[in-house]
């Protein structure tokens, strides 16, 4: 007398409806190609259009920012491992190009 197998198996959405997906997978296609890849197009566009040089901020000598406890490893030991000196600036102040 042997056990059937269907007691074993586990009963999830998509098989207690019978087929894989059904119209889930439709909506969800759907969306994808009218709604998500319409979108991600739209941002890419405004990144082009908005792309430029910008001025870098005033420099402000703020206490609490860029301590050095401690010279870092690499280096002179006052610029970080991935130091841009248009964009980061030292405790002293921006670097001159």
């Amino acid at each position: 007398m042997a056990l059937p197998l269907k007691f074993l198996s586990r009963g999830l959405a998509s098989a207690a409806k019978g087929d894989h997906g059904g119209a889930g997978a439709g909506t969800w296609r759907f969306l994808t190609f009218v709604l998500a890849l319409p979108s991600v197009a739209l941002c890419t566009v405004n990144c082009w259009l908005h792309l430029g040089h910008h001025e870098r901020p005033e420099f402000i000598p703020y206490h609490h920012l860029r301590i050095r406890t401690k010279p870092y490893a690499w280096g002179d030991g006052n610029h970080t491992l991935f130091h841009n000196p248009h964009v980061n600036p030292l405790p002293t102040g921006y670097e001159r190009p």
